[in-house]
């Protein structure tokens, strides 16, 4: 669609191009130029602002934690303080 569209507004912009008859004044053909080029990029840039992205954005999933885990445990052993590592579950 969106290529269809460009092509049709390529030919359109060229078709009004050939039909207006100018004279052959150098200040009158800039300013005819630079009014099809305004006009014209404000028919291309509408038409390339309004239609949707051909895909969607990043999307950032967090995975998600293991069910069980290892954690570093400090216990007394009657002399000292030790650790251990403990598998957590939640």
């Amino acid at each position: 669609m969106k290529k269809t569209l460009a092509a049709f507004v390529a030919v359109a912009t060229m078709a009004g191009a050939s039909l207006t008859t100018t004279p052959a004044s150098a200040q009158r053909g800039v300013a005819a130029g630079v009014a099809a080029g305004l006009i014209g990029g404000a028919i291309v840039g509408g038409a390339i602002a309004s239609s949707r992205p051909a895909y969607g954005g990043p999307v950032y999933v967090e995975d998600a934690p293991p069910p069980c885990r290892m954690v570093r445990e400090r216990y007394w052993d009657g002399y000292n303080w030790r650790f251990r590592r403990v598998e957590y579950c939640n």
